[in-house]
């Protein structure tokens, strides 16, 4: 589970990230990235629509996707949005975890 400083509650800070950040998709996930001023610290949320599945489905990929987001609270200051995709569901962890990294490498917030 991320710690509580770093999960993102606020329907603004939801709609702030998606609206004007930077957005990279792929078939699992959309990501949408505001870089924050420094010492602010990373906000990681997360949506995970009816499309994807029941409430069982969608709190699997849900807790997948934090699980894998724990190994990411090195990135500085940034507000991260990860909108998972119907795809994401039949998906493994293993799948999602390299495709998260890529996208993150994309955007120069992770090494290769």
């Amino acid at each position: 589970m991320l710690p509580a400083v770093n999960r993102m509650r606020r329907t603004e800070d939801f709609r702030f990230a998606a609206r004007t950040g930077l957005r990279r998709a792929n078939r699992y996930f959309v990501l949408h990235v505001v870089e924050g001023e420094p010492g602010a610290g990373l906000l990681v949320g997360f949506t995970v629509s009816k499309k994807v599945g029941n409430a069982v489905v969608r709190n699997q990929v849900r807790r997948r996707l934090r699980h894998i987001m724990r190994d990411y609270l090195d990135i500085p200051a940034a507000m991260v949005v990860i909108r998972a995709l119907p795809a994401s569901a039949g998906t493994s962890s293993s799948v999602l975890r390299t495709a998260l990294h890529k996208e993150f490498v994309a955007l120069g917030l992770a090494d290769e």
